[in-house]
């Protein structure tokens, strides 16, 4: 852990490294926080006034659970801070409320208990069908919230700890009962701001808003072993307006996938994730730096991301979906990528991931549109890219510029591979597949150079 700890600040200097070169000439850099206003709390309380202990031993979700009543019940004009002072915190899970801010002083770990029979189970989110793991509901997250407005988990770099060791080894042994939680899971909320924490050992996906509008993910730490399973960073799930910016994430796998539910019940329920920005990103892990999917059934769009520092990754990165999921991932823009040693640098892929039941139509083809990469460098990289399209809904305008990929020396690399893919390569190393350098409509991928 003390390695893991020096890796994550080595990486994190370089982040900052990497902000300093992008500052504009009026001293600023481009963000998109501001979709959330930065609220000044007019009251505050203590957890140690409702009966909190930070010793590492005392549960404290009763605590917990009294403080938020506290709040939701005194409905304070522009909402109330709880604090959490300086201690170590062992809680099972609890909601949160609107219009609070939880602020984790320094020196605070919120420890998650290990008791997994202290995990109420609740149900399965209506856009998946089942739990995503295993059929019936799913454990429910250490902080969750569902239909809130103006919620704000902050901090002084405390952290959040989801001691997920427990879980792991059921999921490893397949003893897993129900679907594993994550860490925070927002529904159906807006205006909700996450910044300056530490989130480690989730027992899944670590920060999941799902069916949520204006969401910022900003100045995050997201840690876990790199073998632990699912643990992504960060989720935006059949949300819209979403900003992940200026964080490190080294988990055991996606650092950061968007998703819009899963096969039929995704096509039914019908919400995609839209106006997605990740920008200033940095870190490491066995799976994906930046993924779309591989649940898009509700449909992916307007996706911005630029400004990534991807280190060992499975895959740089990986917009993946599969027949039975229909929906659509389009209008995606990815660029300013730099990726030191992956498998492969780039994958476009029709044919990833499970399904829910028996019930999905495998004739439910997905369409994927308007791909641009661009300014992507690499080193020690396996393979540069896969695209692989589906028969009967091919990939189409995908578009690669000035992607410059070096290949691991002296390894068993491999070149592209492309099939029921359109588009267009400009100023691509290695040589592009020829299905990207054939067709005859380029004029989309030169205006995007």
């Amino acid at each position: 852990m003390i390695i893991q700890y020096h890796t994550a600040m080595y990486f994190m200097l370089l982040l900052l490294s990497a902000l300093a070169a992008l500052v504009q000439g009026d001293g600023s850099w481009e963000t998109c926080a501001n979709i959330v206003p930065v609220q000044r709390r007019g009251a505050w309380i203590s957890l140690k006034s409702f009966g909190g202990v930070g010793d590492g031993t005392t549960l404290n979700t009763a605590a917990f659970a009294r403080a938020i009543a506290r709040i939701e019940r005194r409905k304070a004009r522009g909402g109330m801070l709880l604090y959490v002072p300086p201690g170590v915190y062992l809680t099972g899970p609890f909601n949160l409320t609107s219009h609070m801010t939880l602020y984790l002083a320094r020196g605070v770990v919120i420890k998650a208990t290990q008791d997994t029979w202290n995990w109420p189970l609740i149900d399965p989110l209506p856009s998946y069908g089942r739990g995503r793991e295993l059929p019936g509901g799913r454990y429910m997250s250490l902080l969750h919230g569902s239909g809130l407005e103006d919620v704000v988990i902050t901090g002084s770099n405390g952290t959040i700890d989801g001691q997920g060791e427990v879980w792991w080894n059921m999921w490893r042994q397949r003893s897993l009962p129900f679907t594993r939680p994550h860490l925070v899971e927002l529904m159906y909320s807006s205006d909700v701001l996450i910044s300056n924490i530490v989130f480690k050992n989730s027992p899944f996906w670590n920060i999941h808003p799902v069916y949520s509008s204006n969401v910022v993910v900003k100045g995050v730490t997201i840690l876990a072993p790199y073998d632990s399973p699912n643990t992504d960073g960060v989720d935006p799930d059949s949300s819209s307006n979403v900003c992940i910016e200026d964080s490190y994430i080294s988990t055991g796998d996606d650092m950061v996938a968007v998703k819009s539910g899963w096969d039929e019940y995704g096509i039914s329920f019908g919400r995609p994730s839209s106006g997605i920005t990740v920008r200033r990103v940095t870190g490491s892990n066995p799976f994906a730096g930046f993924a779309i999917g591989s649940e898009t059934s509700g449909g992916v769009e307007n996706v911005l991301v630029e400004n990534l520092n991807l280190f060992k990754t499975g895959i740089g990165i990986h917009i993946k979906t599969n027949a039975g999921r229909g929906g659509y991932i389009r209008n995606v823009t990815i660029s300013d990528v730099n990726i030191y040693g992956s498998r492969k640098g780039l994958v476009i892929s029709g044919n990833v991931g499970d399904h829910p039941d028996e019930n999905f139509n495998p004739n439910a083809l997905p369409v994927v549109d308007g791909l641009t990469v661009k300014n992507v460098w690499g080193v020690d990289v396996l393979q540069p890219g896969l695209i692989r399209g589906i028969n009967g809904s091919p990939f189409t305008r995908i578009c690669l510029s000035n992607v410059k990929l070096n290949l691991a020396a002296g390894k068993d690399t491999q070149p592209w591979s492309c099939q029921d893919v359109s588009g267009g390569a400009l100023e691509v190393q290695p040589s592009p597949c020829t299905e990207l350098t054939t067709t005859s409509d380029t004029g989309f991928c030169t205006s995007s150079f």
